[in-house]
């Protein structure tokens, strides 16, 4: 099964410098049941993708709970054995699950991570966070700047260049 594990860049070194990620459990994004239906949708790249833009949001949510992290969303795809991954249920998000299991970053398919040019949005929808979900509309506007900004593709073997940005 693919799953999108949200990092921020500090996260991403770690399991690069440990060769894996940590062990379970640890949250990630799948094309779930309930990702299914509120997606309505049954293209699967199309579920994947939203399940990618869950882990994009949680990574946001990562970064503006660390405030020295870079404002840089990161999110590891990776392939896990099914049996190594628990429904999150009504405990979590839509899409969310959890990986029970250590997985060797072998087993990443790619990073996913923000352009330089995301870097203000990132910031503004960072701080912004806190008062969407309490329902402010225009800090909702600021997020949804930072979720304009595609995630660029990054293959397994650029970790170490990406680390240095």
């Amino acid at each position: 099964m693919r799953v999108y594990v949200p990092l921020t860049l500090p996260g991403l070194a770690q399991v690069h410098t440990a060769g894996e990620l940590a062990p379970g459990p640890v949250a990630a994004y799948a094309v779930t049941p309930a990702l299914r239906e509120w997606y309505a949708s049954e293209d699967v790249e199309e579920l994947e993708y939203a399940a990618l833009g869950r882990a994009a949001e949680a990574s946001l949510r990562l970064i503006a709970g660390h405030a020295g992290a870079p404002r840089c969303r990161v999110v590891l795809a990776v392939d896990v054995a099914d049996k190594d991954v628990a429904d999150s249920g009504s405990d979590g998000s839509v899409g969310e699950v959890r990986i029970t299991g250590p997985v060797p970053l072998a087993k990443a398919g790619a990073v996913h991570a923000d352009a330089d040019d995301a870097v203000a949005d990132v910031t503004a929808a960072a701080g912004a966070l806190e008062a969407a979900d309490r329902g402010d509309d225009e800090a909702r506007s600021v997020v949804d700047g930072a979720e304009d900004h595609e995630l660029l593709w990054f293959g397994v073997q650029e970790i170490p260049e990406l680390l240095r940005r």
